[in-house]
């Protein structure tokens, strides 16, 4: 383990960028290996409620029906479910309603909303910095025992670090929220295991849980804007208190229900397999690139490497047609990191033609 310090404030000088995003990157023209959101066209189940919507926009949405379909799916009480706009919609809610908490924790690397979210609140935020070496896994003990807002993904965003969920539940606490922000959830796999390994999506029995989930990243929906946060149905109160009506519209609420449907569960368990095969493939070519590290086991819709010269590799990259996620935006690390996200073989294998060539050039 690291022998630095538990937390540190943000440094005085020169400050990542959390408006970044990987859009910022994939301009047209590129080939986008920057964006974590499945390109592949919505299924019919999906696609088509989303439609019929459209015929009866002068209707209020209504979000019971979706918010007990997505209950039914995670085995919860419908009011322990609050529809958002999007995952970010749900961190902004959390720094709003929460304005009454002394030391939040944010756990990097990791997306940068929260910590953007809560400092646009006027939080004063600490970061604890997971350390590359130990490949970015999570040490509880790291995060001061006081801290009573403690914020962290999983599986991770960019490092594609799948925590063990035991630990990340060793986090809560009376008195203390802890938000887990679950949005890659569903793209993860483990041998014998027939849901979502690691997820605390179910657990009721932790005190002050919060889980953030996107349906936005698998289904292709991240124009739609759709999202949810699981917890306790009085702490969810607190959030909707601050919330805009109506702030979930009616196709994305048809999008959710959908979303939440057993045909819906199980494809997105065959595209988890798929992706996890797609992503082994990537990772062994990576692996084959000499100076090239990709962090740990990757788990998700993306991996991490750390490449000496990222910064200019990736420049030339995009004059070659690329686009990949640069690293210096997360804090935590640093120019010298990217972050690529998983596509089908033949994407892979003509990316990794390129990266080599541009790495020998």
């Amino acid at each position: 383990m690291s022998d630095q310090p538990s937390t540190v404030a943000p440094p005085a000088g020169i400050e990542p960028d959390l408006a970044h995003h990987g859009d910022a990157e994939a301009t047209a023209g590129l080939i986008d290996l920057a964006v974590n959101v499945r390109r592949a066209r919505p299924p019919a189940w999906l696609a088509d409620p989303i439609a019929a919507t459209l015929t009866d926009l002068a209707r209020y949405p209504d979000p019971a029906p979706a918010r007990a379909a997505v209950a039914a799916r995670h085995r919860r009480h419908p009011n322990e479910v609050l529809l958002t706009a999007g995952a970010a919609e749900g961190f902004v809610l959390i720094a709003q309603a929460l304005r009454g908490v002394r030391r939040p924790v944010v756990v990097h690397p990791q997306f940068t909303e929260p910590e953007a979210a809560l400092r646009a609140a006027g939080h004063p935020v600490e970061r604890v910095l997971l350390d590359a070496a130990d490949d970015f896994r999570l040490d509880p003990s790291r995060v001061p025992a006081d801290a009573d807002l403690v914020m962290i993904g999983n599986p991770t965003n960019p490092t594609s670090v799948l925590h063990p969920g035991q630990a990340v539940a060793a986090l809560a606490r009376p008195g203390r929220v802890l938000v887990v922000d679950e949005a890659f959830a569903d793209t993860t796999i483990a041998p014998g295991h027939p849901g979502e390994p690691e997820s605390l999506a179910e657990r009721r029995d932790l005190p002050g849980l919060l889980v953030v989930r996107s349906l936005t990243k698998t289904w292709g929906l991240a124009g739609l804007r759709i999202g949810y946060l699981l917890g306790a149905a009085e702490l969810l109160s607190r959030l909707a208190a601050v919330q805009p009506l109506w702030a979930v519209s009616t196709p994305a609420l048809a999008a959710a229900s959908a979303c939440a449907s057993t045909v819906a569960v199980q494809a997105e368990r065959a595209i988890a397999a798929d992706l996890a095969a797609d992503r082994d493939h990537l990772v062994a070519r990576l692996t084959d690139l000499p100076g090239v590290r990709v962090v740990g086991r990757p788990a998700s819709a993306f991996v991490l490497l750390h490449l000496p010269g990222a910064t200019a590799i990736r420049a030339a990259l995009r004059e070659r047609g690329w686009a990949v996620r640069r690293g210096d935006t997360f804090p935590g690390l640093g120019p010298d990191w990217l972050r690529v996200a998983v596509r089908d073989r033949n994407t892979t294998d003509a990316f990794i033609d390129v990266l080599r060539e541009t790495m020998e050039a």
